[in-house]
This record gives C-alpha cells, sequence and structure tokens, in this order.
C-alpha cells in the first residue's frame, strides 16, 4: 500500500484518472447508455394487434412524427411553452438578482437568497397542486380579481406557463445573483459619471457581464420545461405537451414513444450549442 500510495503521489495524472474513472464509467453506461437504448429503441415497430415490441429496423415512427400535423403542433408547442417560461423568468429573476446582490442591506442578502430559494425546498407536487387550489374556479384568484370584473386563467396553457415559471424561477435567480456580486461597483461609477443614464447602464455595461450568467439559468429553465409532464396534467386541462403525450405512448406504443423522445434531446442539444458560445456552459 504504501508503495502504492508513493506511485499516486508522484503521478497526480494517474490518482485523477484513478479518481475519476468509476463516475465516468457510470456516466457512461447509465446515461448515454440510456440515451442510445432511446434512439434503438425509436427504429423498432409494435404489433398492432399484441402491442409487443417487434425488434425490425424501421423508420415510420420518425415518419409519422414529420408528417402528422397533431405531432408537429404539440413539438412547436413544448418548445414555446419552453422559451416563454424562460423569457418570463429571466424578466422576474433580474430585478429579484439586482436587489439582492447590489442594493440590500450586506447583512439581509443572505436571508434573501434564502428566501428566494426556499420554494426548492418544497415538494414538486405539493407546489403545482397548491396552484391546482389557487387557479381554480372560485379559488382564491378568482376572489381577488372579482371586484375589478376579472377572472383568474383557470386550467389550460396559461396556467401551465405560470406555474412552470413559478417552480423554475430559483434556478434563473441564483447564477444571476451570483454574477451581479462579482460585478466591480467601480464600472457602475464610471459609468455614471460619464453621463450614462439608467438604462445605458444596464444595456452596455450590466447586461454583457451578465448575460453568461443569464444564458447558464435559461439553460435550466428551458430543459426543466421543455421535459416537464406532470404540471401540464395537473393544472394544463386540455393542453398537450411533448412530456405526457410520451408519457401515454410508453405502454402502448414504446417505440415511438422513443421516437418522441428524441425531439427534447435534439431541442437541447441545438439549444446547448446556441448559448455554448456566450460562455454560459462556463458559468454552471
Amino acid at each position: 500500500m504504501r508503495r502504492l500510495a508513493g506511485v499516486l503521489h508522484r503521478r497526480p495524472r494517474l490518482r485523477l484518472a484513478a479518481l475519476l474513472t468509476a463516475p465516468l464509467l457510470w456516466l457512461v453506461l447509465a446515461y448515454l447508455g440510456s440515451l442510445a437504448a432511446l434512439f434503438l429503441s425509436a427504429f423498432w415497430t409494435t404489433d398492432s394487434f399484441t402491442s409487443e415490441v417487434v425488434r425490425s429496423w424501421t423508420t415510420r415512427n420518425f415518419e409519422e412524427l414529420v408528417t402528422s400535423p397533431v405531432h408537429r403542433t404539440v413539438a412547436l408547442r413544448t418548445v414555446g411553452v419552453a422559451l416563454c417560461v424562460t423569457a418570463l423568468c429571466a424578466v422576474l429573476a433580474f430585478p429579484l438578482a439586482f436587489y439582492t446582490a447590489r442594493v440590500a442591506h450586506p447583512r439581509r442578502r443572505p436571508l434573501l437568497v434564502v428566501a428566494l430559494l426556499t420554494p426548492l425546498w418544497a415538494g414538486y407536487l405539493v407546489k403545482v397542486y397548491a396552484w391546482r387550489l389557487i387557479l381554480s374556479e372560485g379559488g382564491p384568484l378568482d376572489s381577488v380579481l372579482r371586484p375589478f370584473g376579472l377572472s383568474g386563467p383557470g386550467y389550460g396553457l396559461t396556467a401551465t406557463v405560470l406555474v412552470l415559471t413559478y417552480l423554475w424561477l430559483p434556478y434563473m435567480v441564483l447564477p444571476l445573483h451570483t454574477a451581479l456580486v462579482q460585478l466591480p461597483a467601480n464600472l457602475l461609477d464610471a459609468s455614471a459619471d460619464l453621463g450614462a443614464r439608467t438604462g445605458r447602464t444596464f444595456l452596455s455595461v450590466v447586461l454583457p457581464l451578465v448575460r453568461p450568467a443569464l444564458a447558464a439559468g435559461s439553460v435550466f429553465t428551458f430543459s426543466l420545461s421543455l421535459g416537464d409532464y406532470i404540471t401540464v396534467q395537473i393544472v394544463g386541462g386540455k393542453t398537450q405537451l411533448i412530456g405526457n403525450v410520451i408519457s401515454s405512448h410508453v405502454t402502448l406504443n414504446l417505440p415511438f414513444a422513443a421516437a418522441l423522445g428524441t425531439v427534447p434531446v435534439a431541442v437541447i442539444v441545438v439549444y446547448l450549442l446556441a448559448v455554448r458560445r456566450s460562455g454560459a456552459l462556463r458559468s454552471l
């Protein structure tokens, strides 16, 4: 053992390889292996009588996915919801993060950050069903809006976007808060001394410096919204997103569900490649 310890001490690369081999091997087998199985099964088919999987090579599932207007609409709707949730999270998270990072008293900042992250400690289903109660007909939201002649959105696409925004907002606040804390104060002072107004300072100084953190947070909000299928089942009404369509096909047509599953994977890969040039992946 002493001889082995001496060898590892003299060879840091060997020590690093011994440390990372096991987790990397598990990642390859569990994650990449499951993705490979997903792509492989997407080229199989299902017996129409017994619903058993037939391991014969075919592109029928992808042809149906591309030619079916229903599934194209569901895929586009899912991407649109994910983009909308990401945009709303960015709009809501930036003023919250700026206040906690630059405006609030230094002693209060840790408490405010904890308060913003507190929703993550509650159970996923607890939060979604709480929103189902809030958005229900005659619920608390209707009671607040009724004196103004308004009513809540009820269950549907709007409710789905609203709940997903609430669920994933902390994932956008945290990277923005970290980036704003590290923002040099002298840059803001210099911008003000040169006569720049608030909007000009935000566009020319603050936004370029926090853009990687903003893109990093968007990776979380976009990917989590794209793959969510429980929220839409609880508050979405008749709305169909690709996640719950996959869930409904798993037991009856597993190969077609696998083909549907390749859509969010492909979208996420394209999205990651798009944000890679902004430096967001280094900020994750």
